[in-house]
């Protein structure tokens, strides 16, 4: 029996949704399982949603009669849902004892009638799980809030790393399966501009490179069917999200046979990519053994990778699979611009090779799951002078081949949800237009060295300064120590020493609430 109309229901953020799903979950699975269990309910509604918008548009057009025929939905990449998949379904028998059942038959249902989600989703999930009617109930409700018609964002990517920031110690923080913030995807998206050519990412976590590199392509009237997607993830679990987030999105890609290492088990190894976009795993330990991979065909030409830090083994990947026009945008820690040793004669000679471009600090607090400010690496296979026509416009490429454009965004960005920041899409305009106009024929009219911000460095400049790529030690920067507003900083401090503090109290709250109802109130 449908439920009687109500008002309608209050949306809340999506983080306070994700809060209080994870509260209602509480002594029921264990917190390393909360992403699991609230991420197929969310595909659920998500797909349900989508669904509904569609037999609504359906309706509008050619009428009632064609609500029901699956050719319309999947013409537009819409999943068609039997009456037992939908979100409203599930919720009309929100509290009934069988309703883990039902919230697995409708996963099943959905894979069995998707071939794109063979794999994708949990089988027996919520049955086995024993969580208690009231509390799935309850956990239902909470995601029944959340707004799913955020078209910008790769909302399941955020999701899931919503749930890895959160219980990051119950996870086992480092395992490398982060969200890349939509800014920095479009910044390399807008950077490379993936138009035309296969586009490959060694280590694509929930497939967000994807995601938005498809609607970059949309946003300038490209065609995504001339952009072939190639990935590879190492987590199961990750691999599993990465097609259903691929799937719901109509976005067809080339995943590899299973989930498996980059570095040990390559499931793309005669590939060539005309773009590469990466986010990979910050400063891996003991990536490879000591005697592994020591004739690895993608070292061919460079020192073999050390064992302590997987950064250069990563970069080498990405060269060896780079077209002769191929270029690649990837983030690293900073770390790499610097280190000593193998590492050091490794980036001399993919200098020396002509293949560094331009080297990006960004800001800090860009990431759920970590503060520090990371690089965003540019590799052109080609820096040569040449014309080519991408997307409708001729560009004239110069030379760059003895060159290297630095750059320092540390000064850029804009807050969000108090703690971090993001890139404007007036600050990626900035960005990628000096880049561009650095790039092309006639740049000593359109691009010029500016202080704390960018400077092009010759061959010999960086040869003289011993290889590093730190952008400090080329951009002109300016003291202003002796220019701080003392009374400004105080100000500043003191404002965000009290939201840490008010932060502290809700968290003292809510743990001494989660104790007193699980009977054990803690008296202070």
């Amino acid at each position: 029996m449908a439920r009687a109309a109500s008002a309608p229901k209050k949306e809340i953020s999506m983080e306070e949704a994700l809060w209080k799903s994870a509260d209602k979950l509480r002594g029921s699975v264990e917190p390393a399982e909360y992403k699991h269990v609230v991420l197929s309910l969310f595909f659920l509604k998500f797909a349900s949603d989508k669904f509904e918008a569609q037999r609504k548009a359906i309706s509008e057009k050619y009428g009632e009669k064609f609500v029901d025929n699956v050719a319309f939905y999947t013409k537009d990449n819409v999943f068609f849902l039997p009456e037992i998949s939908r979100w409203s379904f599930i919720m009309e028998n929100a509290k009934q004892d069988d309703i883990a059942l039902k919230i697995d038959t409708a996963l099943y249902t959905i894979e069995k009638a998707n071939p794109a989600l063979k794999g994708a989703l949990p089988d027996n999930y919520y049955s086995r799980l024993h969580i208690d009617t009231a509390k799935l109930a309850s956990l239902l409700d909470e995601i029944d809030k959340i707004n799913t018609g955020d078209k910008e964002n790769d909302i399941i990517g955020r999701v899931y790393e919503y749930f890895l920031s959160k219980f990051a110690l119950a996870e086992g923080k480092g395992k490398g399966e982060f969200y890349t913030p939509k800014c920095i995807v479009n910044l390399i998206a807008e950077m490379i501009e993936p138009y035309d050519g296969i586009l490959y990412d060694p280590c694509c976590g929930s497939g967000g490179m994807f995601v938005q590199s498809m609607k970059f392509v949309e946003a300038h009237h490209g065609n995504k069917k001339k952009v072939s997607i190639y990935g590879q993830e190492y987590t199961n679990t990750t691999y599993k999200l990465c097609k259903m987030n691929l799937a719901i999105r109509g976005i067809s890609a080339n995943l590899g046979e299973m989930a498996a290492n980059t570095f040990t088990n390559d499931q793309h190894k005669d590939l060539k990519a005309d773009y590469i976009m990466a986010n990979p795993p910050f400063n891996q330990k003991e990536w490879r053994g000591d005697n592994e991979l020591i004739d690895d065909p993608r070292w061919d030409g460079y020192e073999v990778p050390p064992t302590s830090n997987a950064n250069y083994g990563w970069i080498l990947n990405i060269v060896s699979k780079l077209s002769q026009n191929g270029v690649a945008g990837f983030l690293l820690a900073n770390g790499a611009l610097s280190d000593d040793g193998t590492e050091l004669k490794i980036r001399r000679q993919l200098i020396e090779n002509n293949l560094i471009e331009a080297i990006i600090i960004l800001p800090r607090n860009l990431f759920y799951t970590t503060d520090i400010s990371v690089t965003l690496w540019i590799l052109n296979k080609n820096k040569k002078a040449r014309v080519v026509e991408e997307n409708g416009e001729v560009k004239r490429f110069r030379n760059r081949e003895r060159e290297i454009l630095f750059m320092d965004l540390r000064q850029m960005g804009s807050p969000y949800e108090k703690k971090y920041i993001e890139l404007t899409e007036e600050d990626r305009a900035k960005v990628t237009g000096v880049y561009h106009a650095w790039q092309q024929e006639g740049y000593e009219e359109t691009y010029q060295n500016v202080p704390e911000f960018c400077y092009s460095a010759s061959f010999d400049e960086v040869a003289e300064k011993g290889f590093t790529l730190v952008p400090s030690r080329y951009i002109e920067f300016v003291n202003r120590d002796e220019n701080i507003d003392f009374d400004t900083k105080m100000k500043t401090l003191q404002s965000e020493l009290r939201d840490l503090l008010v932060a502290e109290e809700k968290s003292k709250a809510d743990l001494l609430t989660v104790f007193k109802e699980l009977g054990y109130e803690i008296e202070l």
